[in-house]
């Protein structure tokens, strides 16, 4: 009896066929599950960079302090005895040359007052004096050195006048209340002045104005680092304030003595600061480049580079959703760039924030895939 063996064969086909398409759709699955991307709010919040090929510069960092231009920086005292009335600026202020920042109630302006009007009384006689000696020594009556003595008094009385006046214009004087002036253009950086203080002629500053267009980074040289250190240097500055920003410029001049308290040499470098982020008083670190080597390698930024279990690592970024974990090796370092070698080449793009975050989803991704 022949059997027709058709139908099994073709229902044996077909389970075979669904059964292979299932499982490619269940490998799809899988893989889609596995990959891993970065989403949209992450992507936010981290920064690119690319591997460049650098010659290797190493560098060394010294500890500095913003200071104000002393160029530029104009420290006040009273020059008269008195209570301050009031106050017009606060310490950080902008001010304008002339504009108003206290008023002093002093009996100096009553003195000035008195002196004018007693300079100018004898400054009339001095006037009818000199006629008279005049007209004496036309008539060979007086003599050259009688003349010359009259008018060199009233010359004397009339810049005592003039200087009574500026001082008066100065200040503002009028009633017993001077009003005191900012002498120049700047910034407020010290203030030791308040409503109702008692200030003396000559005495301690009532504040200081600074022209902060550019500032001074005193650096602190250390005996081990002198050999490093040298005028028209290139340095980077760095600040706490702006991790982020780096601010070039040079050493304008180094100390030749030792300070005393700190025991290291001063190195100046004149900042410009048209962004007004350097501020006196503020901390800073001065990067120097030293020890160039005739080599070049991989350069990225240090925050690139996630150190694991004795590895270097970094993750190499081609789409959002195409990541990549490469080992490397470190082979020197500064301030601006980690060198390395490896799996890595010129041109690709690190993550160089929150990279560490990716690499922890990347290497989970990774080790679930191989259970």
């Amino acid at each position: 009896m022949k059997i027709n063996t058709t139908p099994y064969i073709a229902a044996i086909y077909l389970s075979a066929l669904f059964a292979f398409t299932g499982c490619k759709d269940q490998k799809q699955n899988n893989e889609a599950e596995q990959t891993y991307c970065i989403s949209k709010e992450l992507k936010k919040d981290i920064k690119l960079a690319k591997a460049e090929m650098l010659p290797i510069e190493e560098s060394i960092t010294l500890t500095g302090e913003v200071e104000s231009n002393s160029d530029k920086t104009v420290p006040f005292v009273s020059l008269v005895d008195g209570v301050v009335i009031d106050t017009y600026f606060s310490l950080g202020d902008y001010v304008k040359k002339g504009q108003v920042l206290a008023s002093v109630k002093s009996t100096a302006v009553n003195e000035m007052q008195d002196d004018t009007q007693t300079l100018q009384a004898q400054l009339a006689v001095a006037k009818r004096k000199l006629a008279s000696v005049e007209a004496m020594y036309k008539d060979d009556i007086a003599s050259q050195k009688d003349l010359q003595e009259a008018r060199a008094e009233v010359t004397i009385l009339q810049s005592n006048i003039s200087k009574t006046q500026k001082n008066m214009q100065l200040y503002s004087a009028g009633g017993s209340t001077i009003q005191i002036k900012a002498p120049a253009d700047g910034y407020v950086i010290t203030k030791n002045v308040s409503k109702g203080m008692p200030v003396t002629a000559g005495g301690d500053q009532l504040f200081t104005i600074s022209n902060l267009d550019k500032v001074w980074v005193m650096a602190n040289v250390y005996a081990t680092n002198m050999r490093h250190v040298y005028v028209d240097q290139p340095v980077v500055v760095k600040t706490l304030a702006y991790p982020d920003d780096s601010f070039p410029g040079k050493i304008n001049n180094i100390s030749q003595v030792f300070n005393e308290n700190e025991r290291v040499l001063k190195a100046k470098i004149i900042m410009d600061n048209n962004g007004m982020k350097l501020r006196p008083g503020m901390s800073a670190d001065v990067v120097l480049p030293v020890n160039s080597q005739n080599k070049r390698a991989l350069a990225i930024p240090a925050k690139a580079l996630i150190f694991d279990n004795n590895q270097s690592y970094v993750v190499v970024y081609k789409k959002d959703c195409e990541l990549e974990i490469r080992p490397v090796t470190e082979v020197a370092s500064n301030s601006q760039y980690i060198y390395v070698e490896g799996n890595l080449k010129q041109g690709e793009n690190v993550i160089a924030s929150n990279g560490l975050l990716i690499y922890e989803n990347l290497k989970n991704q990774l080790n679930n895939s191989k259970k």
